[in-house]
This record gives C-alpha cells, structure tokens and sequence, in this order.
C-alpha cells in the first residue's frame, strides 16, 4: 500500500512524496526545491528515493530534481516533449511507467506548457491523478504557452476519467479558485459549502487536497462549460455570444487571470 504525504515548498507549492513503507522506497513528484525532500530523507533513514516525477519544466517543480539525482541515484522521469534538468525516462502520451510497484499511464495536457504530461494510475483501490499544473482544485494553471482550445481539451481528458480520482495538483491556491467560481456561479450551492469547507481548513493551515473529480466536476468552473449558468454569466459580463465549450473556457480564463 502507498502512503502519499504532501512536502510543503517555497509559499503555496505542494511536492507529493508517495511512499512504499515495505520497501522503505519513495518516489517524489515535481521537487522545486531538493531541501524538504532531503530533510524528510534525513528523518527517515533506511529510506530511499527511487524515482522522481515530473510534470512540466517550470523552475518551481524542477529546481531540485538535480541535487536530488545526484545525491541518491533516483530515476528521473519527465515529459518527453520539455526539456528536463536531469531526465533518464522521456515520456509521451499514452505511455506508461512503473513507480513503486504502480503502474501510472501517461496523459499529455498541453495547455499550461506544451509539453506537460500528468500520471495517472487505475491500480490502487481509488485512482490517483498528479496532474501538476492542468488542473488545480476549482481552477486550472494560466495558459504560458498553449492555446485555450489546447487547455480544454486536456482538461476534458482529466474530467472524462472516474469520478472518485483523487486529484493531486502542485499549489494551494484552492480558496482563491474558489472565490472565483462564486463569481461566476452565485448560486451553485456545491461551490458555496466548499468554500465554507475551505475556509476553515485553512483558517487553521491546513491542507485543501487531494480533491476528487467528482467534487471538481460540481464546484471547478472549468470543467464546467457546458452548463447553462456558466455559459450565460459569461454572456452577460462579456456582452458577447461564446457558442463553443472551449470559447466559454476561453473566456472564464481571461475573467480569471484579471479577477
């Protein structure tokens, strides 16, 4: 069975540690910073770091991946179209790699980057998504470098998969999506208790994820284009008529990246 803990880094990244406590193995996914992998390493001797996973190439989920190599001989495993600081595995759509005894299956979502991939993995009793900086609990990651078109249909990809997935992403920046997603559907009720919920968690520092598809699906405004509500408050604000779910994206990631 494998435990998976969140190493808090820099102000609102999460670096998820995924441990196999038979083996005394780990593997670790997105590492901007070595430091909170090293230190943890160093409170567990005996344990090793075997793997380390990769989303995409921004310095804040890469920025470790070298020291940790070189200080314990982990495999690097990253998407093949980015380049990676360290890389040993090249990864591309639809492969597949095996960490820990699981088998993840590789998802590409251009969007954020070009390049970024998610892990994805169907074998543990509830599935499990690290899906870096795609989709993020009630929001997604800006578009750097790819289209709108590209980013909604990666993350119709993600929202296809089963809805109990837990949903691993990189920031904290849930209370924040959430607010948004107020703005866009006031009157959703889903999103007005999770709020409530995240609220207070955070009120005493806690952790907001994982989340799960299916709340996702409920409360995340962009996963949820083809609702009418959605649809029309973007009418409303915009004054102009979005006819496609991707031209409805297009436009909550424009509101979003000024809200």
């Amino acid at each position: 069975m494998i435990q998976i803990d969140a190493l808090p880094a820099f102000t609102d990244n999460y670096i998820w540690l995924l441990q196999d406590s038979a083996n005394q193995h780990c593997a670790v996914v997105d590492p901007g910073d070595a430091a909170p992998v090293l230190a943890w390493l160093e409170r567990h001797p005996g344990w090793r770091l075997t793997d380390i996973l990769v989303t995409h190439h921004h310095h804040d989920h890469v920025g470790g991946v070298e020291q940790l190599k070189q200080t314990t001989g982990a495999r690097v495993c990253g998407p093949a179209q980015e380049r990676i600081p360290g890389r040993d595995l090249a990864l591309d759509d639809h492969a597949s790699v095996r960490v820990l005894g699981l088998d993840l299956q590789i998802i590409a979502v251009p969007g954020h980057t070009l390049g970024h991939i998610a892990y994805y993995c169907d074998s543990t009793a509830t599935p499990l998504l690290f899906c870096g900086d795609t989709l993020f609990a009630a929001g997604c990651g800006r578009l750097f470098e790819g289209t709108p078109e590209q980013m909604h249909h990666s993350l119709q990809r993600l929202a296809a998969l089963p809805a109990q997935t837990l949903v691993y992403c990189t920031h904290e920046y849930t209370l924040s999506n959430l607010r948004f997603a107020k703005a866009v559907e006031p009157e959703n009720p889903h999103i007005a208790q999770r709020f409530a919920d995240v609220t207070e968690l955070r009120a005493h520092d806690r952790i907001t994820l994982p989340s799960t598809l299916a709340l996702e699906r409920l409360t995340n405004p962009f996963l949820r284009t083809t609702e009418t509500s959605v649809k029309e408050k973007l009418d409303e604000r915009s004054t102009l008529i979005n006819p496609t779910p991707s031209a409805v994206f297009a436009g909550l990631r424009a509101w979003k990246d000024k809200f």
